[in-house]
């Protein structure tokens, strides 16, 4: 049984409507920028198309373990076993979760493994380049935006009486452009002279 989708019909109907969709959000830079991430963390190349040297989950794994040392601690040798190769991508989806991805971040096994939301996976991985500029001691390449941190902020009771005070342009304003002098019906005036 080949390790491929070979054995998968083309979806039909509304299943082919969503994988529409989906292939539709792909984004060849992204793709590009995410196989270049995990390649520059590694060491290692991401072989062949796209993410199939991802395929096997062992790239993720030690992806993440460079990030966060001891994250996956067991990396199966998944050449050829496909039970393996789920539990390398499993491993890494998990590592992630307990990182403190959000779960809408994060990808399913099929996901990557079938290449049912490719999209996702990059989510995903994009999650792991922003996880790595929060990890203290890491100082290698990131992927994404920094992700924004809580600014909270302290008042005195003396700061918050004042402000009850003030009205805020969320009340509206009385300045600017107004309707005074409008006449209603009649053609506007334009004097050019200024008389």
């Amino acid at each position: 049984m080949a390790d491929d989708v070979a054995n998968n019909p083309n979806p039909m109907g509304m299943s082919r409507a969503v994988q529409n969709k989906i292939e539709a959000k792909r984004s060849d830079s992204l793709e590009a920028d995410c196989r270049n991430f995990i390649s520059h963390v590694t060491g290692e190349q991401v072989e062949g198309e796209r993410f199939d040297g991802l395929k096997d989950g062992v790239l993720l794994c030690k992806a993440v373990n460079v990030i966060i040392p001891g994250a996956v601690p067991k990396i199966e040798n998944a050449s050829k076993n496909k039970f393996a190769k789920r539990a390398n991508i499993e491993a890494f989806i998990q590592a992630m979760d307990k990182a403190g991805v959000k779960g809408a971040e994060l990808f399913q096994v099929n996901d990557l493994y079938e290449n049912k939301n490719i999209p996702q996976v990059c989510v995903g991985i994009t999650a792991l380049g922003r996880l790595a500029q929060k990890q203290p001691g890491y100082s290698g390449p990131v992927l994404g935006p920094r992700e924004a941190t809580e600014n909270k902020r302290e008042f005195t009771q003396e700061q918050l009486d004042a402000g009850k005070h003030i009205t805020g342009l969320q009340m509206g304003s009385n300045k600017g452009a107004t309707q005074a002098g409008m006449g209603i019906g009649r053609p506007r005036q334009v004097n050019p002279d200024g008389k």
